[in-house]
C-alpha cells in the first residue's frame, strides 16, 4: 500500500512539470550512489520507540552496538528518502535548493558506506603501530572510537540546514511555475514524510553523538540526560524557556508583548512537579513556535487597543497523556483555514529576504506549525489547533506519557 501510494503521489507531481525526473546519476559526484540507494531502499527503516531508546542508552551502553547498528540503518533511511527526493518533478529538483539539499544526502550516504564492510574492530588495527610507538593505550582506544563518532558528528552538522533549504527550494519551484491544489497536496505529503525522516535520523545521530562523542558529558545541566532524552523533563520550565525567548523576539518586532498565565495539575501524583520522558528539545520546539504564532496574532489583532490579553497556558498529566494547551486572544480564524496553518506552502506572515542558500531563518516560510506537529506525532503524540474566529485560538499539545526514570545514572 505504501509503495502504490508513492506511485501515486510521484506520478502527479511528474505531472504537473515537464521534464523526466532528473536521476541521481546525472550528477559526476555521485557515481556509484544510485545502486547503493536501490539497495538500500529495499529495506524498511527500523522503527524505535522512546523506551527502546532508554533502554539502550541507560544501561550500559555500547558504542560497538551502535556503531554496528547505525552503520546499517542510517544508510536504509538515508537511502530510502533519497528515492523518494529522486521522483520529484525536475523542475523542483533544478533548484539549487533542492540540489543542494540532494547533494547533502549524496555525501552523507557515500561517508556512512565507507564503514560497511569494516567492523568495530578495523578502527584500532589502524592506530595500533601509534600504540605500539607511544605506548598510550589509553589515548589509542579513544582515537579509535571516535573515527565513527566524528562522521556522525559531521553529517549531523552538515545536515542542520536541511529544513529552511528545502523550504526555499519549494518557493523557488512555486513562484517559478506555480502550484495547482492537486500539486500542492502531494509536494505537503512529500514534505511531511521528508521532514519526519529527518526528525528521526537526526535522532539517531544526536543519540550516538551525545552518548559517545565526549563533549557534554560533565555538564551539569545534562549529566542526568540518556543523549537527547531526559529522563526527568521538566514541563512547565521548558514551556517557561520557550515563552522568554519569543518574548524576547516579539519585544524587538513589537516593542512589548502579551503576559503569560501558566497553570497545571498534576492528575498522576497530586502536588509533584510535572515531569515526562522526553526530548527537552523537541518539546521547546513546539511551545516556541505555538508562543511566537500567539505572541503575533495577539500583538496585531489588540495594535488599535494597546492593551494585550495574556497568553494562558495550562500543562495536565493524566495517566496516557500530558496535554499542554496554550490559549490566545489573537482573533482566531475561520475553520476552512485551519488545515492551511499546517501546509508548508501557506503562512500568514511575509516571506523572508533570503541572503544565502545556508542558514535561512524559518520565519515567514509557514513552517512552524507543520513541523512542531511532526516533532509531537514521533513519539506518538500529536498537536491540534481549535479557533474562535473573532476571538482567539487554542492550541494542543499531545505528548504519549512514559514516567520519569527514579534514580538513574548519574555519570
Amino acid at each position: 500500500m505504501r509503495l502504490v501510494r508513492l506511485l501515486r503521489v510521484y506520478a502527479a507531481l511528474r505531472a504537473a512539470g515537464p521534464g523526466v525526473t532528473r536521476s541521481l546519476s546525472s550528477d559526476s559526484g555521485s557515481r556509484g550512489v544510485p545502486g547503493q540507494v536501490d539497495f538500500y531502499a529495499r529495506f524498511s527503516p527500523s522503527p524505535l520507540s522512546m523506551k527502546q531508546f532508554l533502554d539502550f542508552g541507560s544501561v550500559n551502553a555500547c558504542e560497538k552496538t551502535s556503531f554496528m547498528f547505525l552503520r546499517q540503518e542510517l544508510p536504509v533511511r538515508l537511502a530510502n528518502i533519497m528515492k523518494e527526493i529522486s521522483l520529484l518533478p525536475d523542475n523542483l529538483l533544478r533548484t539549487p535548493s533542492v540540489q543542494l539539499v540532494q547533494s547533502w544526502y549524496i555525501q552523507s550516504l557515500q561517508e556512512l558506506l565507507d564503514f560497511k564492510d569494516k567492523s568495530a574492530e578495523d578502527a584500532k588495527a589502524i592506530y595500533e603501530p601509534i600504540r605500539t610507538r607511544l605506548q598510550v593505550s589509553s589515548l589509542c582506544s579513544m582515537a579509535c572510537k571516535m573515527i565513527f563518532t566524528d562522521t556522525v558528528i559531521r553529517i549531523r552538522n552538515r545536515h542542520n540546514d536541511v529544513i529552511p533549504t528545502m523550504a526555499q527550494g519549494v518557493i523557488e519551484y512555486k513562484e517559478s511555475f506555480g502550484v495547482d491544489p492537486v500539486t500542492s497536496q502531494n509536494v505537503q505529503y512529500f514534505l511531511d514524510r521528508f521532514y519526519m525522516s529527518r526528525i528521526s535520523i537526526r535522532m539517531l545521530l544526536n543519540q550516538h553523538s551525545l552518548l559517545f562523542g565526549g563533549k557534554g558529558k560533565g555538564s551539569p545541566s545534562h549529566r542526568k540526560h540518556i543523549g537527547s532524552i531526559n529522563p526527568n523533563c521538566n514541563v512547565v520550565e521548558v514551556i517557561k524557556d520557550g515563552y522568554e525567548n519569543a518574548r524576547r523576539l516579539c519585544d524587538l518586532y513589537y516593542i512589548n508583548s502579551p503576559e503569560l498565565e501558566l497553570g497545571e495539575l498534576n492528575a498522576k501524583s497530586p502536588g509533584q512537579p510535572i515531569q515526562v520522558v522526553y526530548v527537552p528539545s523537541h518539546l521547546y520546539h513546539m511551545v516556541f513556535e505555538l508562543f511566537k504564532n500567539a505572541m503575533r496574532a495577539t500583538m496585531e489583532h489588540h495594535a488599535d487597543k494597546g492593551v494585550y490579553p495574556p497568553i494562558q497556558v495550562y500543562v495536565t498529566l493524566g495517566n496516557e497523556d500530558l496535554t499542554v494547551k496554550m490559549s490566545d486572544r489573537g482573533g482566531g480564524v475561520p475553520l476552512r483555514k485551519i488545515d492551511r496553518l499546517f501546509n508548508y506552502m501557506y503562512s500568514t506572515a511575509p516571506r523572508p529576504r533570503v541572503e544565502t542558500s545556508r542558514a535561512v531563518p524559518l520565519a515567514g516560510f509557514g513552517y512552524g506549525l507543520p513541523i512542531s506537529r511532526l516533532y509531537a506525532q514521533y513519539f506518538q503524540g500529536d498537536l491540534k489547533l481549535y479557533s474562535l474566529e473573532g476571538y482567539g485560538t487554542d492550541a494542543v499539545i499531545y505528548i504519549k506519557v512514559i514516567m520519569p526514570i527514579l534514580n538513574c545514572n548519574e555519570t
